[in-house]
């Protein structure tokens, strides 16, 4: 889990930070679908000296529920002290830490890429073996969409690099449990 020889991590999700275990932490959250709720849960980790790696909220099937997706980092302390204090929020149904549980995951990214005609076809063939989809055409650019893990985000913006990206823009990271496992029942196994 912790950085080896010549600094190449066994898991992407862990490494050391002068000595402490620092973690990537993906938490569910459900919350009340109320105006300023999302200032609220960010300042919360701000004040507490945490980054937010990604941030991604959107309502679910209950339209007065909306959930968030928040990936941050940082030990096993001071994320139970954050956890603690997001579920003292009035408006917060649910947290769930998700990161050590069995779950799927994806980003979008669209990417705007430079596309001389000449070299179209190559792009185009890029983009087709990372399953992603064009969504645009211009004259001298195409725009990518791409859905995927973290890893397969990265390695296509890497495959696009040498044609030149004009502009990015990522969303953050959704989660959901695989299976039967719900965060409402902790990630427990339920009966369907």
């Amino acid at each position: 889990i912790l950085y080896g020889a010549g600094g190449r991590a066994h898991s992407p999700n862990a490494w050391r930070e002068r000595g402490r275990r620092v973690l990537k932490r993906t938490l569910a959250v459900l919350v009340q679908n109320k105006s300023g709720l999302l200032a609220r849960v960010a300042g919360l980790f701000s004040r507490r000296g945490f980054n937010i790696d990604s941030l991604a909220v959107g309502r679910t099937d209950n339209p007065s529920v909306s959930r968030m997706t928040i990936v941050v980092e940082g030990d096993d302390r001071v994320l139970e002290q954050v956890t603690k204090q997001l579920r003292k929020l009035v408006e917060v149904i649910k947290v769930q830490d998700v990161t050590r549980m069995e779950f799927v995951e994806r980003g979008l990214a669209l990417i705007k890429v430079n596309a001389e005609p000449a070299k179209r076809a190559e792009i185009i063939q890029i983009v087709e073996i990372f399953r992603a989809h064009i969504v645009d055409i211009g004259r001298k650019t195409l725009v990518v969409e791409v859905t995927g893990d973290e890893g397969k985000i990265n390695a296509l913006v890497n495959a696009l690099k040498p044609f030149g990206i004009r502009e990015m823009v990522r969303t953050g990271r959704i989660a959901m449990l695989r299976g039967t496992k719900d965060i409402i029942t902790n990630g427990k196994e339920v009966e369907a």
